[in-house]
């Protein structure tokens, strides 16, 4: 094996392993900007298959796609105080175009909520243009002083989305509609089960009223926040004056809400499933599913097992399988295996001259186990263990979630989980923000998500977890990305 092949053990580096996995796949590769990336053609479809996912549960909830510009004045970032201050450091401003000084500097998108609100107010005069409802696919720049490919890096891809509502109701409405959207996509697609709640003062976006979260657990027990969703109330609509008139003829401000999710989900998604081989895709975004390999030892035997494996690939593309046919010549069998494991193709199927005589191929799934299976029955065995490697995913991630969880904590034994294996901690919170900070000086800990009633502890943690007065809460800790 090549040396810049192999991976790194996650029990003995996880960081570097997450390096080499993404490496070995093929998904992206550094930049010669620092802090960028550039995403490869592997995991550029995994980020569309996400993309095509997503794009479809906005619209089925009644979103429209639009896109607003890279370039932002700066006035624009201090109308909103809070905003302004949560942004300022990981800003890129423009100050030169054309060869020539700007009259105003033009700040880099970090977001759009300021943008979006100069242009509602134009087009936002009366509650009959209510409720405004958009998502934008773009990119974005945050000037990061650590970078990690796909989890944290200068320029990254996302969407955002951002609705205008004549009601506090109705735009908290929005905001809890979006956190299931995202929870639905992460289970059902991703295979990784998030925590979901409110996050605290401390932790909401800038500018919000509310914050919601997902929140998963990766491999090294570590958190991932991999989408928020905020309830911003009226702080934009007042800074940008977007008010309508309303059906009684007064004036009022909108109330609005705004989600996201990045290219981090292809970070999440390696960092949960994968393991010391490569990559592991749940096949619903695995950009190539079945593998198709024939195996031929002369010339004599090549035709025969070339034409049924090309049968076995137009079947299961007629049946809507993602396929790849990998008929390359002057290649060994083990070395194709090895190649598509690491890119994290669920199911390979191997078809040798045996097997075309018994009408078979063999079924090897990523995840482990390879059994024959008929020829005259591929598409449903195909189909059925896609399905089959699809849900065990979610269930073992689940399971490993809920394995590194401990319930009703005290002090010392938060401090001792995050220092050592890590993991979620589920304890009582008083609600202080002193506690909060205290909890995480001494531990490097924060608080992910005050969970969902779903996830909440029964019975309820009675003292808090840092202080021992009467716990208001409930609260989750952990290390996090």
């Amino acid at each position: 094996m090549n040396d810049e092949l192999r991976i790194t053990p996650r029990s003995a580096d996880f960081a570097a392993w997450y390096n080499d996995v993404i490496m070995r796949a093929q998904l992206a590769d550094y930049s010669p900007v620092r802090g960028c990336m550039v995403i490869r053609p592997h995991g550029y479809a995994i980020w569309e298959l996400m993309q095509g996912a997503l794009d479809a549960m906005f619209k089925e909830t009644g979103h429209q796609n639009a896109y607003f510009p890279l370039l932002i004045p700066q006035g624009f970032l201090a109308k909103e105080a809070e905003h302004v201050e949560g942004f300022a450091p990981q800003t890129a401003v423009v100050t030169r175009g054309g060869g020539k000084e700007l009259e105003e500097p033009l700040v880099v998108r970090p977001t759009s909520e300021t943008i979006i609100y100069a242009m509602l107010s134009k087009w936002v005069q009366s509650y009959r243009d209510l409720p405004v409802l958009l998502n934008q696919w773009a990119n974005i720049v945050r000037w990061e002083m650590r970078t990690r490919l796909f989890l944290r890096t200068t320029e990254f891809l996302w969407q955002e989305g951002h609705t205008a509502h004549a009601t506090s109701h109705e735009a908290e409405e929005e905001t809890l509609l979006i956190l299931g959207v995202y929870r639905r996509f992460m289970e059902e697609w991703m295979a990784m089960p998030p925590l979901t709640g409110p996050k605290t003062e401390a932790e909401k976006f800038a500018g919000a009223v509310r914050t919601y979260a997902c929140e998963a657990l990766m491999q090294d027990n570590k958190a991932l926040q991999a989408g928020t969703s905020h309830f911003l109330g009226q702080n934009f609509a007042k800074a940008f004056d977007t008010q309508y008139q309303t059906a009684d003829g007064a004036l009022d401000y909108v109330w609005s809400s705004s989600w996201g999710v990045s290219t981090r989900l292809v970070g999440g998604l390696i960092m949960t499933h994968s393991d010391d081989v490569g990559l592991i895709c749940p096949p619903r975004l695995a950009p190539i599913q079945v593998a198709v390999v024939p195996i031929w030892r002369s010339d004599a035997e090549k035709a025969a097992v070339l034409d049924s494996a090309e049968q076995l690939a137009r079947a299961l593309r007629e049946a809507g399988t993602r396929v790849a046919l990998d008929d390359r010549d002057g290649m060994k069998p083990g070395a194709k295996y090895y190649e598509w494991e690491g890119k994290g193709v669920p199911v390979r199927l191997e078809v040798g001259p045996r097997d075309v005589k018994q009408q078979q191929a063999m079924l090897a799934r990523r995840t482990g186990g390879k059994a024959p299976v008929a020829v005259a029955g591929i598409v449903e065995a195909v189909q059925g263990a896609l399905a089959e490697i699809q849900d065990d995913l979610l269930a073992a991630a689940r399971q490993r979630r809920e394995d590194h969880s401990i319930r009703g904590v005290t002090k010392e034994q938060l401090i001792e989980l995050m220092e050592g294996a890590g993991g979620f901690a589920y304890g009582g919170y008083c609600g202080s923000p002193e506690c909060e900070a205290g909890v995480q000086q001494a531990s490097k800990a924060t608080i992910r998500v005050l969970p969902d009633e779903e996830f909440r502890s029964d019975p309820a943690p009675a003292t808090c977890v840092w202080c021992g007065k009467r716990a208001e809460l409930e609260a989750v800790w952990a290390r996090a990305y």
